[in-house]
């Protein structure tokens, strides 16, 4: 019993701590594309930007496993630079997330921003929003079993997938913006807002795959859709976003469904069992 108290109240912690770095970086980032004013930076370069910090902060912790030079510069060469096959694997939710992240700037640069109205097509961010999703589970799941399957380190994960995430961005930000960039620079734009959201969405990167590999997916989806419910709340109350009746309704599902998650096994399982009885009795009642 113990033991199932400590797990859920890690799991409790771990989607309490997501889902305030998420809900921050939706509401921080749709700042910056809809309603703070001056030159609009290019989404491109802070998607790679972030894999940048988020490479350069795994490399540190990996420093810090390994406990010596000797052995970081061991664990570098055994498992990045002799091993092309795994980074060729990594690749691969390297570039699901680069596109989830591109289209969540996308998406969050056509939706409504209430207060502030900008020359929005919401048909667009939609279809971002739906192209993210389709991406973040299919990475979430596909990242999941590969930190599963292998006593491989957390931070050698991390780092071979990050590198793979610089070179696909930094393709991303040629075929994109490269005219722009080359014309103005690769921080045209940038304020202390952008630093924060580009911040937040490496803070975030990294405390998720920790998530991942000691908890589990489904966390995360949980972590996404509460994020989802705190930013709303947040948009109502600093850009004057009106809440319908189905989102409330969703709201409360997603807060119910979190409850009974965090739940330890034991307490689930007798919650479950005291509504079959419930439904068993009424059937008795009705016959």
């Amino acid at each position: 019993m113990a033991v199932e108290n400590v797990s859920a109240i890690f799991k409790m912690y771990c989607l309490t701590v997501m889902t305030m770095v998420a809900a921050t970086y939706t509401v921080a980032l749709r700042y910056t594309r809809t309603i703070s004013t001056g030159d609009m930076y290019y989404a491109t370069t802070a998607v790679c930007l972030a894999e940048v910090i988020k490479l350069v902060l795994s490399l540190g912790m990996l420093t810090k496993e390994t406990g010596s030079f000797p052995r970081l510069k061991s664990a570098l060469m055994e498992h990045i630079f002799c091993s092309p096959k795994e980074l060729l694997k990594l690749s691969v939710p390297s570039v699901v997330y680069a596109i989830q992240n591109n289209m969540a700037f996308l998406a969050l640069s056509n939706l409504d921003a209430a207060v502030y109205q900008v020359e929005q097509n919401p048909f667009v961010g939609f279809v971002a929003i739906a192209i993210a999703v389709l991406c973040s589970g299919f990475a979430g799941v596909y990242f999941e079993k590969v930190l599963k399957s292998s006593d491989t380190s957390l931070w050698v994960r991390n780092i071979q997938m990050y590198l793979s995430g610089i070179v696909i961005t930094l393709i991303g930000v040629f075929l994109n913006d490269g005219n722009n960039v080359m014309e103005n620079g690769f921080f045209f734009g940038y304020t202390h807002w952008v630093c924060f959201v580009v911040l937040l969405a490496s803070v975030g990167g990294l405390y998720t795959s920790v998530v991942v590999k000691y908890t589990d997916n489904i966390m995360k989806g949980f972590s996404a859709a509460a994020a989802i419910v705190l930013s709303t709340v947040a948009s109502v109350l600093l850009f004057g976003l009106h809440i319908t009746i189905p989102f409330a309704a969703g709201a409360l599902l997603v807060c119910v469904s979190i409850y009974l998650y965090g739940l330890p096994k034991s307490e689930a399982m007798k919650t479950t069992r005291q509504d079959s009885d419930s439904e068993s009795k009424q059937k008795l009642i009705n016959v």
